[in-house]
């Protein structure tokens, strides 16, 4: 499917995308990287969806979809939610209101996935970018990390799964996760009726620093410090290239590391530069 764009020419959805090379974008205080690629060997479409949307001077909303598995409708589940999103965010003119854009824009897409595409369903992870701090949304087992350039991790969401609240919980080493038989269960999503937002504390960004969005076909099959050691410093291009080679490999099985878990892949980096 082509790269679909909204009317703001700043503004970039990609649905249903399987990407030979990242795109590198630049913001006023910092440049995006964004990729997503299929599962290899499907016969279905990528059923993510990511999205850049800037919003006034220096402000934007960095969003991954990831469709959820099992139905041919996540893919449209995802795109749902994303212009969705896109569009509430560019009916706010005011940069402080951005916040309320966006829980608008998540209860109003699980209403219409519910009525409208009433089997299917995404979890979303995202971020709004300020001049020079990040906020964290996430709904689901997709991912938000943010780490410094010596590799302190400074953010980290909780999946919202058995396995993530196990983790949290210290019930379950992280690397021990990956592994784990029920790693694939997903306890909230748009499309549930129970539904919930975890909105998180806005976390100022140190330059350098380096925000990660990602669906879970990179966290069920890459290890949280291989991820934090591919993007915290060097060339964001490179990094996003490294890590979705790394999570491809582990997919195939070839790589001898644990039981591999085929997926869609979605990335998108930001990192702070002035």
């Amino acid at each position: 499917m082509k790269l679909e764009l909204l009317p703001s020419v700043e503004t970039q959805i990609l649905v249903g995308q399987d990407m030979e090379a990242p795109i590198h974008m630049h913001l006023p205080k910092g440049e995006v990287v964004m990729l997503t690629v299929a599962r290899d060997g499907s016969d279905m479409e990528n059923e993510d969806v990511v999205a850049v949307i800037p919003f006034g001077d220096a402000a934007a909303v960095l969003v991954v979809a990831d469709g959820m598995g099992g139905t041919r409708n996540g893919g449209r589940a995802a795109a749902l939610a994303v212009n969705q999103l896109a569009s509430q965010v560019a009916a706010h003119e005011d940069v402080t209101t951005v916040r309320t854009a966006i829980l608008d824009a998540i209860e109003i897409s699980n209403r219409r996935i519910l009525t409208e595409v009433p089997d299917g369903g995404t979890t979303l992870a995202l971020v709004e970018l300020f001049e020079h701090g990040v906020r964290p949304f996430h709904v689901g087992d997709s991912t938000v990390l943010v780490t410094g350039q010596k590799g302190k991790l400074k953010l980290n969401t909780i999946a919202h799964s058995p396995v993530g609240f196990a983790v949290e919980a210290g019930l379950l080493h992280v690397d021990d996760a990956l592994c784990h038989d029920e790693l694939h269960i997903v306890s909230n999503a748009l499309g549930f009726e129970e539904m919930r937002i975890e909105l998180g504390a806005p976390l100022e960004l140190a330059r350098y620093d380096t925000v990660l969005i990602a669906s879970d076909g990179l966290t069920d099959n890459v290890f949280l410090d291989e991820i934090v050691e591919r993007i915290r410093y060097g060339p964001l291009q490179r990094g996003i290239r490294d890590l979705a080679s790394l999570a491809r490999e582990r997919m195939t099985g070839r790589s001898g590391f644990g039981p591999a878990k085929p997926d869609d892949l979605s990335l998108i980096a930001y990192r702070r530069t002035c």
